[in-house]
């Protein structure tokens, strides 16, 4: 199995007391994009600042890229790049000069630097902007320029601090699209912080709840909710006629259904795996007309949310 690129081990960090993060341990595979989800001030942003070696633990252990964040934190820098939720560029630079000071700092020479930022601006749809000064940049456009900005190094890491702050929803899908892409094309693991729900589930192949400093579940989509929702993982939509007593009766005694409700254009099956075939095989076979049936699978929304339903997070 390969070593995870980014390794958390119990990992806390106490200030005046309280926990900002809580015992703490993740580990996120070389070329995944990883998302933590949590409301603000769930210590997303604490959790960071340790991995990149800007703040200490309190306890625990932190690898990233093998070297250990505490001990070794220019090196972890080295093959990190950061985005931060707050941006800041030379306002009386351009786009393009911006960059190649960014390469200048990491000893990149001048005309590998030119032609990655000539590459880097053409990614992040800046060409045209790469002369203008970033003072005039929109918030969008800064955000497509950090991009830019910390993938000048080629690092191994890219983490994300709420990278879709203040901009607008087409922006938002622009830049979640970049990321995804620039990922792929460049072999880099991503870690992205946020609380926005949707976001997150574009982009990620897996997501981190974490609440009060705490990672409450782990996983892709289907098996958070598998976590959560437990009996009740799938949720099969149908629409036949006639839905007699019988035939609800024969449906409701396959093995791996726990409950079906009424609904007002059909039923809904709540299931413990996906049954979809064996329900239409019955249906058709008892004489009824199947008009449509469908995995109705619970969301990042539904699973984020029943988090925070009756749950005590401290």
């Amino acid at each position: 199995m390969t070593a995870p690129i980014i390794e958390l081990k119990n990992v806390s960090k106490q200030y005046d007391g309280q926990f900002a993060v809580n015992n703490l341990s993740l580990s996120i595979p070389k070329g995944e994009v990883f998302g933590l989800l949590g409301p603000n001030g769930a210590g997303k942003t604490t959790t960071i600042l340790m991995m990149l070696g800007l703040s200490e633990p309190t306890s625990g252990s932190i690898l990233v890229s093998g070297m250990d964040s505490t001990r070794n934190p220019i090196e972890v820098k080295r093959m990190v790049g950061y985005l931060p939720d707050n941006l800041g560029f030379y306002p009386n630079m351009t786009g393009f000069e911006n960059l190649m000071y960014t390469a200048e700092l990491n000893h990149i020479p001048r005309n590998i630097a030119k032609e990655r930022s000539d590459y880097l601006l053409e990614k992040v749809n800046l060409t045209e902007s790469a002369k203008k000064k970033t003072g005039k940049y929109s918030r969008g456009m800064k955000q497509r320029l950090g991009l830019a900005d910390v993938l000048m190094k080629k690092p191994e890491v890219v983490i994300l601090d709420e990278p879709t702050l203040g901009i607008d929803p087409e922006g938002v899908r622009e830049l979640l699209k970049m990321i995804r892409e620039l990922s792929e094309e460049e072999g880099i693991t991503v870690l992205l912080s946020s609380h926005h729900l949707h976001q997150v589930q574009q982009i990620c192949d897996r997501v981190g709840i974490f609440v009060n400093g705490k990672l409450l579940a782990e996983g892709d989509i289907m098996s958070l909710a598998q976590q959560l929702f437990e009996e009740n993982t799938f949720v099969i939509h149908v629409e036949a006629s006639p839905l007699h007593q019988s035939l609800l009766e024969t449906i409701q005694a396959i093995e791996g259904i726990t409950k079906m409700e009424e609904v007002e254009n059909g039923l809904d099956i709540y299931c413990k795996k996906d049954l979809s075939s064996t329900i239409s095989r019955i249906i058709i076979e008892s004489g009824a007309s199947l008009y449509h049936i469908s995995n109705k699978n619970f969301g990042l929304d539904e699973i984020y949310h029943r988090y925070f339903e009756g749950r005590d997070h401290t």
